[in-house]
């Protein structure tokens, strides 16, 4: 990426008429004027504040589940200690940690491979670079050819993966309607439906399921129904970002209220 602030291939400015002569031109990592570096500051704090929540989160052995509603930290449960809220158990009452250890690595490897959450983590925390037309400090550029981001490679797969956890966040969305005294609608009802369809909008949009409803055909033209799909993934692609920023935080949002309902420190109205 050009660093001067000039587009690849064109020449470089005459740097003999500018204010701090062709040395101060050299010196500069940037010609840019306007304050470029308030987007990465901002992406990569909020960034930082879902990560460090979660990773939090995700070690805690209480206080994920509440009446009907669970944390999507800690969906799909594949342990005993969840009760009513174990989709499969595979971990009986011998495990002891936190149940969330043994599926959050799924939606965390599928956001840390997202070609959107890589360029705004590659901007805000390596400054590889920090923005368009400003030079990075690094020396030395490999791209994703060596470990460990050759295994960026593998978000199609986590992708895929992602698919299971977005059922189970539906599943998880419906249970929460259902309560001890029969079906109502609860204010956390709305939240983990919320919660579960910005992730769906966020895997649709996904760069991954546009290529696997559209990719490899020579022509769409034969297939029209893999050209609808594509056409509507394509259409949903264009909103990637937003759909990415409207999933993390509420994932953290939804984990947030479900531990102040567990803890009695909120309670949980009833719209109907």
């Amino acid at each position: 990426m050009p660093t001067s602030g000039h587009a690849a291939g064109d020449p470089a400015p005459d740097c003999a008429s500018c204010p701090l002569g062709a040395a101060g031109h050299r010196r500069r990592r940037t010609l840019r004027p306007d304050r470029w570096w308030v987007r990465p500051i901002l992406t990569g704090t909020v960034l930082a504040v879902a990560a460090g929540y979660s990773a939090w989160a995700a070690w805690q052995t209480t206080d994920y589940t509440a009446g009907p509603y669970i944390s999507p930290i800690f969906s799909p449960c594949l342990a005993a200690v969840c009760g009513r809220h174990a989709d499969v158990v595979l971990l009986g009452p011998w495990w002891r940690l936190s149940p969330a250890l043994v599926v959050v690595g799924f939606p965390i490897g599928l956001r840390a491979t997202c070609y959107y959450y890589r360029k705004v983590y590659y901007r805000s925390f390596w400054l590889s670079p920090p923005a368009c037309a400003v030079g990075q400090p690094h020396r030395r550029y490999s791209g994703e050819s060596r470990f460990p981001l050759l295994l960026q490679n593998i978000h199609r797969y986590l992708w895929c993966a992602g698919l299971l956890v977005a059922c189970v966040l539906s599943l998880d969305a419906v249970r929460s309607f259902h309560f001890a005294t029969g079906w109502r609608i609860g204010l956390g009802s709305l939240v983990l439906t919320a919660n579960a369809l910005f992730f769906w909008g966020y895997m649709l949009s996904c760069h991954s399921c546009r290529h696997l409803v559209g990719g490899g055909l020579r022509t769409l033209s034969g297939h029209p129904v893999r050209r609808r799909l594509w056409t509507a993934a394509s259409a949903l692609n264009a909103r990637h970002p937003v759909f990415a920023w409207l999933s993390l935080p509420t994932v953290v949002l939804t984990d947030i209220y479900v531990r102040l309902l567990a803890t009695g420190v909120l309670h949980d109205p009833r719209l109907f």
